[in-house]
């Protein structure tokens, strides 16, 4: 509610001059927005409003990922002289914000010229023994340095992560290192099967027993 709407509606049990020195704004000032009111809205208030339904659908057809150097080029396409300063200020007051499509790295090379391997879990992911059979991944994270890459270990006998590492590349140590923490968290994994797409990175099966980190 503006400070102008808020003496009009108190002004009727409070009197304009209480509500004015409530809101802070003058008496002549709340006149002035009352016979604006009831002229309705000016030219330039409705050419306004025109304009941020224009805004709201170039950033709706661009799946909400258009700024405002998008929103203005496209509304200079569409015939609108307008500043790209003014329409930074629209989308602002009316909470439009261009988001943008997230980064995407490939972290999985498909091994084409590797025969398909067995899976040897049988995709039971279910809680289980531990120590049995166990699982794990790449995933990387943009920091402000680059590009950080977490490899990881799960137990799915108990749904623990008993193995991680973290480094600024996807070499063979990001996984063995992993590997090698979980083994002395485990006290051993010999025996038991890992479950990973590790295979293009490390150079061993999707499915294999872990007497390389025993």
């Amino acid at each position: 509610m503006s400070r102008y709407r808020f003496v009009d509606s108190q002004s009727a049990a409070y009197g304009v001059v209480a509500a004015c020195c409530v809101a802070e704004v003058s008496r002549s000032a709340y006149y002035d927005w009352k016979v604006r009111e009831l002229l309705g809205p000016s030219p330039a208030e409705l050419a306004e409003a025109e304009l941020v339904e224009k805004i709201r659908k170039i950033h709706t057809d661009s799946d909400a990922t258009a700024g405002s150097p998008r929103v203005t080029a496209e509304l200079r396409r569409n015939g609108y002289c307008v500043n790209h300063k003014a329409i930074e200020r629209l989308m602002s007051i009316h909470g439009i914000v261009g988001v943008p499509k997230r980064r995407f790295l490939v972290t999985t090379l498909v091994a084409e010229e590797q025969p398909p391997l067995p899976d040897l879990i049988g995709r039971d992911f279910h809680v289980g023994a531990p120590n049995e059979r166990t699982c794990g991944d790449i995933t990387y994270i943009r920091t402000d340095e680059g590009w950080l890459y977490l490899a990881d270990v799960l137990d799915i006998g108990s749904r623990r992560v008993v193995g991680f590492s973290m480094a600024d590349h996807m070499r063979t140590e990001l996984v063995e290192d992993a590997l090698k923490m979980a083994a002395f968290q485990r006290g051993s994994l010999a025996g038991a099967t890992f479950h990973s797409d590790y295979a293009e990175v490390c150079n061993k099966p999707k499915n294999h027993e872990c007497a390389c980190a025993a």
